[in-house]
């Protein structure tokens, strides 16, 4: 297969996400004003999208409240600082089964909610981007799940839809890009959609080479994607995504080390990444720019 660099990329930061990272970093934000502080910074070293969760502001684990997403949106447009807000829809899906000899004794971290909950805060806050992660899959813990069955998916995507937010489709794995080319081909999701391949995390794609071109040579010609992989590799896939003709995402969510025990900023992984993206010759786009290729709405505040 043919090199298709890239040209014109995209970057975007994922900033905290919802991993047990909180107590690993004392970079990684929790509250809804250090979310807003790290998005910005990171959209001034060059991020033009910033993919956001949010977090309990005491205690740092994940959480679906309605009103930090509220207030990490509200700051984020109150900014001086320009960005395309993308905000996960990942939550709430999540299965923790009992012991083997009975695993219908739920572990009480189950979080599972309906369609509706689950993409409230999209329908509330209007990000101009939302995510769907687009399948089920083990992740590299004993007994959890996260769960996304198709009908669930059909309805988040058309609740997604008619709140004006694009989605941007999570892959996981081969099968979870067969099943979103198959919203895309019944109209569910409007084409030419968004993609981000979610490389090397644990059960989903391994992050080598082979699978990852399997994956892009998956991706319909008219789509735009982007991809990561985690740790040490993430900045590695900025320079194979921009290569195989994608876009990048980097961040504290998928990685926490700027290099061998240092510890990084959003910001510095953003530099760095924007660093490798010119090295290659391609060029950094800003925020209207991609609001202008992807068709995207900027949202006033309030």
């Amino acid at each position: 297969m043919p090199l298709e660099v890239n040209r014109e990329v995209f970057i975007t930061c994922a900033v905290t996400g919802a991993g047990s990272t909180q107590d690993k970093s004392e970079h990684v934000p929790r509250s809804p004003a250090q979310i807003a502080d790290a998005a910005i910074a990171a959209a001034k070293a060059g991020a033009a999208i910033v993919h956001c969760h949010v977090r309990d502001p005491e205690t740092g684990a994940p959480s679906r409240d309605l009103k930090l997403y509220r207030e990490l949106v509200e700051r984020i447009r109150e900014s001086a600082t320009d960005l395309v807000v993308n905000l996960t829809a990942g939550m709430g899906g999540d299965v923790y089964l009992g012991p083997t000899t009975d695993p219908l004794k739920l572990d009480p971290r189950t979080d599972m909610v309906s369609a509706e909950e689950r993409v409230a805060h999209v329908v509330e806050c209007k990000p101009e981007i939302c995510t769907l992660d687009c399948g089920t899959m083990n992740f590299a813990e004993a007994n959890y799940v996260q769960t996304n069955t198709p009908e669930m998916l059909e309805d988040m995507a058309a609740r997604m839809v008619a709140s004006g937010a694009r989605i941007e489709i999570e892959a996981f794995d081969t099968g979870h890009l067969w099943f979103a080319r198959r919203l895309v081909e019944r109209g569910i999701i409007p084409g030419p959609a968004l993609l981000q391949l979610c490389m090397g995390v644990p059960w989903g794609a391994p992050n080598d080479m082979n699978t990852f071109m399997a994956m892009v040579a998956n991706v319909p010609s008219d789509w735009t994607f982007s991809a990561f992989s985690l740790g040490r590799d993430e900045m590695p896939y900025v320079a194979a995504a921009v290569l195989a003709g994608g876009n990048v995402r980097v961040g504290l969510e998928d990685n926490l080390y700027l290099s061998q025990g240092v510890l990084a900023t959003n910001a510095q992984l953003v530099e760095k990444a924007v660093a490798i993206v010119e090295s290659l010759g391609s060029r950094v786009l800003g925020p209207s720019e991609v609001r202008q290729r992807l068709g995207l709405e900027k949202r006033p505040p309030g």
